[in-house]
């Protein structure tokens, strides 16, 4: 799957109907990052004080690719 060559129809009625998960860790999911898995293996990060600006949307394996880092410290600041 090409995220580049979505259909602007089938996102927006994708992210319409998405459900968005919190982290339980969040401070009342006001000052967070939400993610949200979409059909044909896309899934969506929004900022949850910003809902409504686009989100980045990633393909399954960039979003692996994505949690791996985090996990690994690879994308702490140096």
């Amino acid at each position: 799957m090409n995220k580049n060559e979505l259909d602007p129809e089938w996102v927006e009625s994708q992210l319409r109907d998405a459900q968005w998960l919190t982290s339980s860790a969040s401070s009342g999911g006001t000052n967070c990052v939400q993610v949200a898995f979409l059909d044909q293996g896309i899934v969506a990060l929004r900022d949850s004080k910003n809902p409504n600006r686009a989100p980045h949307l990633f393909t399954d394996s960039e979003y692996d690719a994505f949690i791996s880092g985090i996990q690994n410290g690879e994308l702490r600041r140096r």
